[in-house]
């Protein structure tokens, strides 16, 4: 058997903070996301290290993007001819709530979802709706210092209410928080947060993710009381980390890092903190602000399902220089010397997916779901489309151990949506050039550009994957 099973969804997912721009239209209010700049200081803003209004004439790309606001409907129209059955896409907090914190939404923002949404299903595609995606609004951030304070959870609450009420019978798919564990990576960017002077950064982001948690455990449960038929999931930035060698210290290492990045998924899908997580907690000093009936709370709550972005693998060991000579991205990684690399140093690891499901799907026994694979390239447009070989190998290698999961291994998985499937902000570097998507938007790093849409060689070999259910992967020279 070489077709994935019926029923199976594939597709592609954006984000609003990295596509949408037109951020002072519609009502919309300011967010975390625009106050991240490209260049020299990102990072040290996405990780809460340095206060971005303090940057004066900073360009922050969020806030322009490729204008998927204006451009939605020609988008949608381009996905259904690849033939989505499912995309994945967020909404932005403060086009719903300017501020966050008011009772009422504002109508323009909840319309332009709305008109999405529609838009999707008069294609038959599925909405996948992730509620938060490394969005808070400003105003928050401001008045109460974002999601150290036990309010964010009511805030949070009335978001997915409206969204639940509004969308009732048109979204079933949803997830309440993006890649969760990214807030002990990259805090400002994942959930606003900005570190005072003298404070404990740590238990700053253990605070705030364990209100997220609370969150989210009540959004699961909000989700079922408003319609049953509801699938609200977690989310994780993940993939394995492999021990350097089979030096016990090496793999006490590796799972140690592996334990760090289930840490907060643990709670969602198992309803409590795990032993390990609280002992973790007591040796670093952190106290949980644990209220009468939290416990309760996280225990009801559990998730349907359990989604995750895959990029990569990593690799782990005990040995002082190596652990000092760490480079990589967002996860600090020893080198792996048996894998290539992307332009942007991301180590490429197809295998590494199919073992990254078989962990999550034997730890959780929940269905999966691969919201976020794709890689990131220096595209050039010629002649009205990209010769995009390499992404197509890229996600055919993906895809052939995502079909191994599932055909061999005997793992649930309900879809797959590449990320970027149209070209937008790369979130980690703030780029337009570091693009992910099989369709070309025009537009460069200053934001200028037509912002025509152009096909790439991907997008006629993915509608070839779909329309086949993954049996026919092709080969590059046929892409």
């Amino acid at each position: 058997m070489s077709r994935m099973p019926n029923g199976f969804l594939w597709g592609g997912a954006t984000a609003a903070n990295q596509c949408e721009g037109a951020y002072r239209e519609g009502g919309r209010g300011l967010s975390n996301i625009d106050f991240l700049p490209a260049g020299e200081h990102r990072r040290a803003v996405a990780d809460g290290t340095l206060d971005p209004h303090t940057l004066g004439n900073a360009r922050f790309p969020s806030r322009s993007a490729i204008d998927y606001y204006h451009h939605y409907k020609e988008d949608i129209a381009l996905f259904a001819e690849m033939g989505f059955g499912v995309y994945r896409f967020s909404v932005s907090w403060a086009r719903i709530f300017p501020q966050g914190d008011e009772a009422a939404p504002n109508e323009d923002g909840l319309r332009f979802y709305e008109n999405v949404i529609d838009e999707c299903r008069n294609y038959g595609i599925e909405p996948l709706v992730t509620i938060c995606h490394f969005d808070v609004p400003e105003h928050l951030i401001q008045q109460y210092g974002s999601w150290r304070s036990r309010k964010m959870i009511d805030f949070y609450g009335n978001l997915c209410r409206v969204l639940f009420t509004r969308f009732k019978g048109k979204v079933r798919y949803w997830i309440t928080f993006n890649e969760i564990n990214m807030i002990l990576h990259l805090p400002y960017m994942a959930a606003g947060l900005t570190f005072r002077e003298g404070e404990n950064r740590l238990e700053a982001c253990h605070l705030a993710a364990y209100h997220e948690l609370l969150a989210s455990a009540r959004a699961v449960r909000l989700a079922h009381e408003t319609d049953p038929g509801n699938q609200i999931g977690c989310m994780l930035a993940a993939g394995n980390t492999y021990p350097y060698s089979c030096r016990p210290g090496d793999v006490l290492e590796a799972m140690l890092a592996d334990r760090e990045s289930f840490f907060f998924t643990d709670v969602q899908v198992r309803g409590c903190y795990p032993s390990y997580a609280r002992k973790k907690l007591e040796r670093e000093g952190v106290t949980l602000p644990i209220q009468p009936g939290d416990a309760e709370t996280l225990k009801r709550g559990t998730v349907d399902f359990v989604s995750f972005s895959y990029y990569n693998s990593m690799v782990a060991s005990s040995d002082p220089e190596l652990q000092a000579a760490k480079n990589g991205n967002i996860f600090a990684s020893i080198e792996n010397p048996y894998l290539e690399s992307s332009e942007w140093g991301w180590p490429i690891d197809p295998l590494g997916l199919r073992i990254t499901l078989n962990t999550l799907y034997d730890r959780y026994q929940k269905p999966l779901f691969i919201v976020e694979n794709g890689l990131g390239a220096a595209d050039t447009l010629e002649n009205n489309t990209v010769a995009d070989d390499y992404r197509i190998h890229y996600l055919r290698e993906h895809i052939r151990a995502m079909k191994d999961a599932v055909l061999l291994d005997g793992v649930d998985l309900i879809g797959y949506t590449t990320w970027g499937c149209i070209d937008l902000v790369s979130a980690s570097s703030g780029e337009m050039r570091k693009r992910y998507g099989m369709i070309y938007v025009d537009a460069d790093e200053s934001g200028a550009g037509t912002l025509r849409r152009f096909r790439k060689k991907s997008f006629g070999w993915y509608q070839k994957v779909i329309a086949s259910n993954g049996e026919s992967l092709g080969c590059e020279q046929e892409g």
